[in-house]
């Protein structure tokens, strides 16, 4: 990804949190990293609110990066709340999650996603994930 974007990840496993910043690590992404465990929490960074009202601990991402299956606001109440907000809108979101279900595949899209991953299991196939994104946003223009 381009180098100085900084990555908002959105995501409440720790478990998934280390896999994808030891899959940035494996792919040699240099781009910051956020992380925030639901959606509540990362439209306080995103709106530089609460813990997150110094810019410099929350700069405005380039990317972000966001499960699904998240307590007290899941990806797609967040998507709802990040696409009609016209600060905000503009930011892609790819989402990275364990669910295959139709509806949610839907739902991101109409919210305007940019992609849908399922995380993949094993850590190379993971790994191989994080690198095709990283291919595409590197050659992506971005708003």
């Amino acid at each position: 990804m381009k180098n100085d974007l900084p990555i908002l990840l959105v995501e409440d496993d720790l478990v998934d949190v280390k896999t994808v910043q030891r899959s940035f690590k494996e792919n040699k992404i240099a781009n910051k990293l956020f992380v925030a465990g639901n959606g509540e929490e990362a439209l306080a960074f995103l709106r530089n609110e609460g813990p997150f009202s110094e810019p410099s601990q929350a700069p405005r991402p380039g990317i972000i990066l966001l499960d699904l299956n998240m307590p007290i606001m899941n990806g797609i109440e967040f998507l709802e709340v990040v696409k009609a907000d016209p600060d905000l809108k503009s930011i892609p979101v790819i989402v990275l999650t364990t669910s295959k279900e139709e509806r949610d595949r839907v739902n991101g899209f109409n919210l305007g996603v940019a992609g849908y991953i399922v995380k993949p299991v094993e850590f190379a196939k993971f790994a191989e994930a994080i690198r095709v994104i990283d291919l595409y946003w590197t050659y992506s223009e971005l708003p």
